[in-house]
């Protein structure tokens, strides 16, 4: 159905960004496309729908059904493109329009491809809502973005890419930074969606864990380039490439090296890893008295629409302690006000009643180290803001930036340069440097891994374990993936909406959950699937 033969991509410079790409996808077929953050896999899928940026083109042949799109007009595409190809982006919130109704954009999906009437467009569009599963597709219909959750935002995505039933649904990282059950539920979603449909997969992601739970072949890209293929079990279970190895390593939190560090791409070339096997443990240190802590905690907010008050309760009824040198996980899906908690320990928000009580100083990494990096400002100026308060002088503020890109792991060619010329990696680094210039007694961490690929996650939690040791630091680390809380907290509390349902050590809750939300969490979380069993 789909044949790419020696597609190669280049900037108008002549810098080539893909090349020599050459795969088939049958009908029906599912197949896996997997890398790291900019190996090339995003533009594969922008070259097969004909949407790649000004700035680059494509080469090669790309043909659907004998039809050519590489060279085809835009007419030609526009008749392929939403009707027989369609792909899921990313991030729904820059992929819907924010001032249209959500529903008027799946609307527009469908009229393009049809001579429908309103009325039979806008059950269409209500059919596809439900297919979706999401709450009332009629009150859903007039909605705008900003109004559902990333689950919601998610399944329109989905509503709006099978509104024509197509034979070819391309998925790029349809599940990123969503919390593990809608995540479980968006993949469980497609897989459905795709076979009532009999359309064919094409699945990005950097996820091995959930690419085995969907594909039948997976292709395996490293800078521009597909370095290894082949169907599931031997990818997955007998990788020859070194790099598809160091991908299956980094994606195992269980495992640790010698050195009681996660493996790393690069670190997992030593040869040492063995799946699920730690050959040291970590040592943490000993805790002290209670340095942070919060007492019936509850923060509410008030909503007017057509002289009618209302209130939304995010945090209801919130207790805790945090001590000397303990990390503290808070985990809970969207909504479970995790990040308002996080925030009235920041002292960013204040809590309607309840007190919060912090005897150090703290300081905050967020989720999205490129939204919280002032694009403007060199990165010796970031790192160094925090310390204008410090009673430094500039001398000792600009020996105090590059200690601290140092222990980050950053050159000191860093410090004139600006956040658009790093990785989402490095980025995250430039935001932990700025947060510990001060040397705060609390680090605070809000998904600091969540928007980060395999590889760069694990050497982020790698320098938090190291930097929170040599710095004695108490750490309060939010986040939706239990299976990284796991691994660098000690304790952990569990949210749901507004609510701790479930509190204790790390080895009592995951090891005995008490509670049927925690359990439910638990059970969400994407694992390798098992050599030899059958995709479904």
């Amino acid at each position: 159905m789909l044949t790419i033969e020696n597609l190669r991509v280049s900037t108008h410079s002549g810098r080539t960004v893909v090349q020599d790409i050459c795969f088939d996808i049958a009908p029906g077929q599912r197949v896996g496309l997997i890398g790291e953050s900019g190996s090339g896999k995003s533009l594969t899928a922008l070259s097969i729908m004909g949407l790649l940026p000004p700035n680059l083109s494509a080469t090669g042949t790309i043909s659907f059904d004998g039809t050519a799109l590489l060279g085809a007009s835009e007419r030609q595409l526009a008749s392929i493109r939403g009707r027989r190809i369609s792909m899921i982006f990313q991030e729904p919130m820059t992929a819907l329009n924010p001032l249209m109704t959500v529903g008027k954009q799946v609307a527009e999906a469908v009229t393009i491809h049809s001579d429908a009437s309103k009325n039979a467009v806008r059950e269409r569009v209500l059919e596809l809502f439900a297919d979706v599963q999401l709450p009332d597709p009629g009150a859903t219909f007039d909605k705008f973005p900003h109004q559902l959750s990333g689950g919601q935002r998610q399944r329109v995505l989905i509503a709006m890419a099978l509104a024509n039933e197509p034979d070819l649904l391309l998925c790029d990282e349809p599940t990123t930074a969503l919390d593990v059950t809608v995540q479980a539920q968006i993949v469980e979603l497609i897989l459905e969606l795709a076979a009532k449909h009999h359309a064919a997969l094409l699945f990005i992601t950097h996820d091995l864990a959930l690419v085995s739970q969907v594909c039948e072949e997976i292709l395996v890209m490293k800078d521009g380039r597909i370095v290894e293929r082949g169907p599931l079990d031997k990818v997955l279970h007998a990788p020859e490439h070194e790099y598809t190895r160091g991908l299956m390593a980094a994606s195992d939190l269980r495992a640790r090296d010698e050195n009681a560090q996660l493996y790393t791409v690069k670190s997992a070339s030593s040869g040492t890893y063995s799946p699920g096997v730690a050959l040291a443990q970590p040592k943490r240190p000993a805790v002290g008295g209670v340095i942070a802590s919060g007492s019936d905690l509850r923060r509410e907010y008030s909503h007017s629409r057509f002289f009618r008050r209302s209130a939304t309760v995010a945090v209801d009824g919130v207790s805790f302690e945090l001590r000397e040198r303990a990390r503290l996980g808070i985990v809970g899906g969207s909504g479970s006000g995790k990040t308002t908690l996080l925030r009235m320990i920041a002292g960013l928000d204040q809590p309607s009643s309840g007190t919060v009580s912090v005897s150090g100083s703290t300081a905050i990494v967020f989720q999205d180290p490129f939204s919280s990096l002032d694009p403007r400002m060199r990165i010796a100026d970031i790192v160094a803001e925090p310390l204008t308060r410090a009673g430094l002088s500039a001398a000792q503020r600009v020996e105090r930036v590059r200690e601290v890109l140092v222990e980050v792991g950053l050159p000191e060619s860093s410090l004139e340069r600006y956040p658009h010329e790093f990785s989402g990696g490095q980025r995250q680094r430039i935001s932990i440097a700025r947060a510990l210039s001060v040397r705060p007694d609390i680090l605070l961490a809000d998904e600091p891994v969540s928007a980060l690929d395999v590889s760069a996650r694990a050497v982020i939690l790698n320098l938090l374990e190291d930097l929170a040791n040599s710095y004695g630091l108490s750490m309060i680390f939010v986040s939706h993936d239990l299976s990284v809380v796991r691994e660098i907290c000690t304790e952990v509390l569990v949210m749901s909406q507004g609510k701790i349902v479930e509190s204790g050590s790390i080895r009592d809750v995951y090891g005995a959950p008490k509670d049927p939300y925690t359990k439910k969490l638990l059970a969400a979380i994407p694992t390798l699937k098992p050599a030899g069993k059958a995709v479904t």
